[in-house]
């Protein structure tokens, strides 16, 4: 994010085939997604985030945010 939420989003769109079993690479790419304004596309990175999380906890603060970008 040194440059900007948007040249993170690319770096991180190079790992998605590495990372996609792991929940928070796809929570930390919703985020991004968020600040840049991309609520569409966030909303998708946060239900894939919720498809494997495990931690209950977790999983509340992603349906939260999840609301949050479909509202």
């Amino acid at each position: 994010m040194v440059d900007s939420p948007q040249t993170a989003i690319e770096l991180m769109d190079a790992l998605t085939t590495e990372l996609d079993a792991y929940h928070l690479f796809h929570a930390a790419r919703a985020d991004l997604l968020r600040r840049v304004g991309d609520s569409e596309a966030a909303a998708q990175s946060y239900t894939r985030a919720l498809s494997i999380v495990t931690n209950d906890s977790e999983r509340r603060f992603l349906e939260r945010r999840l609301r949050e970008v479909q509202s």
